[in-house]
């Protein structure tokens, strides 16, 4: 193992020199991926020196996504307090089933899923637990809320009565959501949005109304914390307002936003999110942990156990419910993604991770000022929101963030909104600098002038 340690040194070096010098990976086509790497697995075993090159040809060809050229995603760059705590959890081995395989990495996650309940506003004894990604939590609130308002569903299957709701610009995973947990894709109601962003109060109130007059039963809404193209925050407390009026599930998916909760500049953005019956956030997006560390919290711990608990007679064998873990998981066998964010947390502090957050923020509105100041740009972005939304000169932001990425230059995505389609540039490495914003600028408009006069 330690000589294998000494490997992993010396090509994860490898990789960090090869950052610096080349942030943007060659580009190879997906019909050309084998040509390009050995992938083949054979009988026989290689030599040390056989396989140290061909791991590290590998490496060395996978996108770089944590570099100061990556802002193609809602994630990027690396926390190093953070990458500590991924490394030691994959030497540890542990599975988050039971606390005798977990020992004290059950109470990391234990205390993570505490700390965030409190940040929120949640009662004493509110619970949660951490999943493989915001698509999985979301599933697991979709699955409390059927379970809520129908508990026979468990037992007999969907009536296909229930209705879900959630605006147009949520989360595709929504749709997939509704199919896996039997309420069905056509059962999903999306509510309009405003020019912002935003899922609008009254058309959400109407679509209720006209749902319980056909005879429905609405059994859940989704309130987004953080859309994926414009970064928007829906109106947490009117939506609640209807959601307690008619006795609705109110599940906020604050995968990519939820990490607000740590500003006191932008909390605001999630005002209300004490009022939901749960809440999820990525520490893998705003926060710069490793992916995945996705986290579902609820005041309604009891509706963990009617969902996710079944019982296993040769596995639960000792200690109590509250830190056997799989009694509350969707999964059996689960990584431990709590310690890594547990490192950062503890390394940096609450004003760290607010710092991490606040960051962010400042980086983005530098990089919509710089757009406002310059007339080739149209901003199509909001404000306060990571994601910069813009065109430039009326090229095509299909066109030139694919030929970007191929030439190797930046990664940077699109997004379309309200019939518009433009580049998002998301500010999410809070690693990066204003001078990388700028950076970013100076590249882009050099390869456009380059290759589209």
């Amino acid at each position: 193992m330690k000589s294998d340690l000494r490997l992993f040194n010396a090509i994860a070096e490898a990789l960090l020199d090869a950052e610096q010098q080349q942030p943007v990976t060659s580009y190879i086509p997906a019909t050309e991926i084998y040509d390009h790497v050995d992938l083949k697995l054979k009988d026989e075993p290689m030599s040390e020196a056989d396989f140290e090159a061909s791991i590290t040809e590998l490496i060395l060809k996978t996108p770089r996504t944590s570099t100061d050229h990556f802002f193609n995603q809602l994630f990027g760059g690396r926390q190093p307090k953070a990458v500590v705590g991924e490394l030691l959890a994959v030497l540890l081995n542990n599975s988050m089933y039971t606390y005798k395989v977990g020992g004290p990495m059950i109470a990391v996650e234990k205390t993570i899923i505490k700390e965030i309940c409190k940040r929120i506003g949640y009662p004493e004894g509110s619970d949660g637990t951490i999943a493989t990604g915001g698509s999985m939590t979301n599933f697991m609130g979709m699955l409390m809320a059927r379970d809520h308002v129908d508990p026979s569903v468990k037992t007999k299957g969907s009536s296909g009565k229930l209705i879900v709701y959630c605006s147009e610009a949520s989360h595709y995973s929504n749709a997939k959501n509704a199919a896996f947990s039997g309420i069905g894709r056509d059962n999903i109601r999306y509510i309009k949005t405003d020019g912002e962003g935003r899922l609008a109060p009254s058309d959400l109130e109407k679509q209720i109304s006209n749902d319980i007059a056909a005879g429905l039963t609405p059994c859940c809404v989704i309130a987004t914390s953080g859309t994926t193209v414009l970064g928007a925050f829906d109106p947490i407390n009117p939506i609640a307002d209807l959601c307690e009026q008619h006795k609705i599930w109110l599940h906020v998916d604050a995968a990519f936003g939820g990490s607000t909760m740590w500003s006191d500049t932008y909390k605001h953005l999630i005002a209300g999110s004490e009022r939901a019956d749960s809440f999820s956030v990525n520490a893998h997006k705003m926060l710069g942990t490793p992916i995945t560390c996705s986290i579902i919290v609820t005041k309604h711990r009891e509706m963990l156990y009617e969902s996710f608990s079944n019982d296993a007679s040769y596995l639960y064998q000792t200690d109590g419910d509250d830190l056997n873990l799989g009694k509350i998981s969707l999964q059996c066998g689960r990584r431990n993604d709590a310690l890594k964010f547990w490192t950062l947390w503890k390394a940096v502090g609450n004003n760290g991770l607010k710092n991490i957050v606040e960051h962010q923020f400042s980086l983005a509105d530098y990089a919509r000022e710089y757009i406002d100041k310059h007339p080739d740009y149209t901003n199509y972005g909001i404000a306060p929101s990571v994601c910069v939304c813009f065109n430039y000169k009326n090229i095509s932001p299909e066109k030139i963030c694919n030929d970007l990425y191929m030439a190797g230059e930046l990664m940077v995505g699109y997004g379309s909104f309200g019939g518009d389609t433009f580049v998002r540039f998301v500010t999410i490495n809070a690693r990066n600098t204003k001078e990388d914003v700028d950076q970013f600028f100076k590249r882009f408009e050099a390869f456009a002038e380059a290759n589209y006069r």
